[in-house]
């Protein structure tokens, strides 16, 4: 009996090991071929099954990029601003039917008493997208969340509210201040007291661009014309606020994942509130995107991008095989959906369709 369970281990252990090397000659490849720099982390059901870091961190020094090593996470912070929100709803303290300007009275826009905190989840509240317009000269200057919103995020509606999803920060970042104005803190501390330290996460946080955060790397812009790296433009990651200015490694994006998906944050009827797709806002979920499938996924999943210039995020979770595929960089060369496909073949034990692999 010992010897049959000695084989079976021994027969597990090759598997995984085989499959460990699949996923490095994946990630070895969109390196070589594709200047991928960064973090890759695959688990099911919140288990890792392969984390890696290759790449450089900063090319004046030449550091490596290391598994643990911290990114710029961007829009991810959405989840985090949504998970938060629907805590507060949760609790009682907040309708999502209601409209917003019922938790932030000092809103000066027409979108006030127009537009509710479900239309601010997904993107739907037709307050005209300042920011886009003016591409990196919103975030160029140090700005209050006050006097960014009452700058950017305060003019007359484009349209009816709910009717369309079009993707815009300032959503969110009025989101980050109904959360300060419901709870009387900041929107550091609540996502320190409800999801980091729940989490046990101690390499995420907010950033500032005055911060020196050990182990964040720097990041990098492409030139289209000659494939050289340059330094990123400068910017102020603050003014992203609750939309977008916080960093990460991947284990740590790994707990929340698993928080969410195991009902460690919210009930499970509010995580099932929180990725339904609102079908006629193009799949739009709160914090994600839902999709039936698509590309090489066949399968029903949710993902989360994020990206500025040299910062590129993607997490994707998938909802019947329960994959978490989390790949975060710090160049714009690399299409992490892409590579994240590649990835997802490997962990349900099929064949990467990378031509240069195949053997």
């Amino acid at each position: 009996m010992k010897k049959i369970i000695t084989i079976i281990l021994v027969i597990i252990c090759q598997i995984g090991f085989a499959q460990t090397e699949k996923y490095a000659e994946v990630v070895n490849y969109y390196h070589s071929q594709k200047n991928f720099n960064g973090t890759v982390l695959v688990a099911t059901n919140g288990k890792i099954d392969f984390l890696t870091g290759t790449g450089i961190a900063n090319r004046q020094h030449n550091n490596t990029i290391k598994a643990d090593s911290k990114f710029k996470i961007l829009s991810i912070t959405k989840t985090f601003t949504a998970v938060l929100i629907l805590q507060l709803y949760q609790e009682g303290k907040l309708d999502l039917k209601a409209t917003f300007g019922t938790y932030f009275p000092k809103y000066k826009g027409e979108a006030k008493d127009k537009v509710t905190i479900e239309n601010l989840l997904t993107y739907s509240s037709a307050i005209p997208n300042l920011a886009e317009k003016l591409e990196l000269k919103t975030y160029q200057l140090p700005l209050s969340i006050d006097d960014y919103i009452d700058t950017y995020c305060s003019n007359k509606l484009d349209t009816i509210p709910g009717k369309k999803s079009a993707y815009n920060n300032g959503d969110y970042m009025i989101l980050h201040k109904i959360i300060e104005n419901i709870t009387g803190k900041s929107f550091e501390k609540n996502l320190e007291e409800k999801i980091l330290k729940p989490l046990q996460m101690q390499n995420t946080n907010m950033l500032k661009s005055t911060d020196i955060i050990p182990g964040l790397v720097d990041s990098y812009t492409m030139d289209e014309k000659t494939n050289e790296f340059k330094n990123d433009e400068p910017y102020y990651i603050e003014n992203f606020f609750g939309s977008g200015s916080m960093y990460s490694i991947v284990e740590d994006l790994l707990k929340f994942d698993t928080g969410i998906f195991n009902y460690k944050l919210l009930s499970k009827k509010t995580t099932e509130l929180m990725i339904a797709p609102n079908r006629a806002l193009e799949n739009v979920a709160f914090g994600f995107w839902f999709a039936d499938g698509y590309g090489i996924f066949n399968t029903k999943f949710v993902y989360r991008p994020g990206g500025i210039l040299g910062s590129n995020t993607n997490w994707i979770h998938t909802l019947d095989d329960k994959k978490s595929i989390i790949v975060f960089s710090n160049t714009s060369a690399t299409n992490l959906y892409e590579m994240s496909e590649q990835l997802y073949l490997i962990s349900k034990g099929k064949k990467s369709t990378i031509t240069d692999l195949k053997k």
